[in-house]
């Protein structure tokens, strides 16, 4: 009897082995037509496989890539993941059957809790409260009338960023291009957010709370095995607390504006509102009712306005700080660019926001930073709204679609010599038809494509330029002495340089 009893349990746990195997390998015979992939673990699919390689996970993907094809799934825990990483099925999916896959899929409790219940443009499914977030966004804040209205604010940040780095490089001998840079394009953003002036200090202490936000909200373990999230509660508590301390600094700014609006500008504490009436966005959220949810509470309106200052400041930084890195390890690139400029405003003129629309070169500059530099070697997840196909293969509404992007601008059968760093391409050569919104053909999409593109790609571009300009046009950018120029790449929320840029000035005035 116990040996009949035995067997039964050893049969019983072969066969739950058995099942577990198909469920989670990619290969095993699953129940649905998912592309092909690594066989996995039980349970745990691909996940630890992964974890145990001890190196970012794009290098896999890369590896992957070379043995599956352009599109093949990964089984991370309970997360069905599929990569894809060709040119023509990311423009089926995103432009051709765009509406099919501009969905979200499920987030992690911790991202939960920054994003209010998804209650973000970057994080909303695809449906009714996402379309009134974007357009809200988009009508006012980049519209060619508000961005011409709101010209005031770039010049004096840029002004006040020209007398940081001068004073920075007299007492330290060099500049450090990130920090100013984020610092800038930070207080930008916050300007047009609230319609405040504040204190440096204060816009770095924001800067900084935000940064943490972004790298408390990558992946971690609960996200591919949520029944592990009771083990991760000491990280689940300090979310809170971030997100505490996030609120008790953006929720004033958004008090002071609406006692500024309400009072019709009679009420400014400490004078810092300074953009009339109805040219701050979050005056535009005050009166906001979006679907499902009412009008908006304030820890919304801290959410909303936390998504565009982040995802402004980060990317157009580490942009900026790529391209400062090509002009002073090939400064014939440089001198290009400076005349060009000088061309268009003279020696001693000043940079307008309309002078950098004349002005080819700097355009294809900024182009090939994207191009050689994405922001990030993927774009955001997208997931479908329901289940459906690409590429002959099944992909499962509750499945994670990944655009692995980066393998876009490698490509050397789309670009020549991938791995140069040449604006003229731009100009002549390969990549003059290119198209960054992906309407025409993907051969880079630094901002994402379709219904999901970054709806403030335009505005964040013509930072860059113009900061861009008016740094070449007053100084010459050098290697700093004891600090090489490294173009080595690490991981954060963006691809950035593992050394910091530093480089010394000269005033062209010399």
């Amino acid at each position: 009897m116990m040996e009949l009893l035995d067997l039964l349990l050893l049969l019983s746990a072969f066969l739950f082995f058995r099942y577990w195997w198909r469920r989670w390998s990619t290969t095993g015979g699953v129940p649905k037509n998912l592309p092909p992939g690594p066989p996995g673990w039980p349970l745990v699919g691909n996940l630890f496989q992964v974890i145990l390689q001890r190196r970012h996970f794009i290098y896999v993907v890369r590896d992957l890539r070379k043995k599956y094809g352009p599109i093949f799934t990964m089984q991370m825990g309970q997360r069905t993941m599929i990569i894809v990483s060709s040119a023509d099925l990311i423009h089926e999916a995103l432009i051709q059957r765009g509406h099919q896959f501009a969905s979200r899929p499920a987030d992690s409790p911790i991202r939960l809790i920054f994003s209010m219940g998804k209650c973000a443009i970057n994080s909303a499914e695809y449906g009714p409260l996402w379309r009134t977030l974007r357009r809200n966004m988009v009508s006012e804040m980049i519209t060619p009338l508000r961005i011409k209205q709101c010209a005031w604010i770039r010049k004096w940040a840029v002004e006040a960023h020209m007398r940081r780095i001068e004073a920075e490089a007299r007492e330290n001998g060099f500049v450090e291009v990130m920090s100013n840079c984020r610092l800038t394009i930070c207080s930008i953003l916050i300007c047009l957010c609230f319609g405040a002036k504040i204190t440096e200090d204060r816009i770095r202490i924001i800067e900084s709370i935000l940064k943490d936000v972004m790298i408390i909200t990558l992946p971690k373990l609960p996200d591919f095995l949520p029944v592990l999230t009771p083990l991760f509660r000491r990280e689940v508590k300090e979310a809170k607390k971030l997100r505490k301390t996030q609120v008790d600094l953006i929720a004033p700014l958004i008090r002071s504006r609406k006692a500024y609006v309400e009072s019709n500008g009679k009420i400014n504490e400490n004078s810092e509102m300074v953009s009339p009436i109805g040219a701050a966005y979050v005056d535009s959220l005050f009166g906001l009712e979006v679907p499902s949810r009412g009008k908006l509470r304030e820890e919304e309106l801290v959410t909303l306005v936390s998504e565009v200052i982040s995802a402004g400041t980060d990317t157009s930084a580490t942009a900026l700080e790529w391209a400062l890195l090509h002009l002073v390890m090939d400064q014939g690139i440089q001198e290009k660019l400076y005349k060009e400029i000088v061309d268009t405003v003279g020696k001693n003129g000043v940079v307008l926001e309309s002078d950098v629309e004349k002005m080819p070169y700097i355009n294809a500059l900024v182009k090939e930073t994207f191009r050689r530099h994405p922001p990030s070697h993927f774009v955001l997840s997208h997931a479908a709204t329901a289940e459906t196909t690409l590429g002959g293969y099944t992909v499962p509404a509750d499945a994670s679609v990944e655009f692995y992007t980066a393998w876009l601008t490698e490509d050397p059968s789309v670009w020549e010599n991938p791995d140069e760093f040449r604006p003229e391409r731009f100009l002549t050569g390969d990549g003059v038809d290119v198209d960054v919104t992906g309407t025409k053909g993907v051969k880079m999409m630094p901002f994402g494509i379709g219904r999901r593109i970054c709806p403030a790609w335009t505005l964040g571009t013509l930072h860059i330029s113009l900061l861009l300009a008016r740094m070449v046009h007053a100084f010459k950018w050098l290697p700093a002495p004891n600090f090489p120029p490294d173009p080595t790449e690490t991981f954060a929320f963006t691809v950035v340089m593992k050394n910091p840029l530093k480089a010394m000035i000269l005033p062209r005035s010399f």
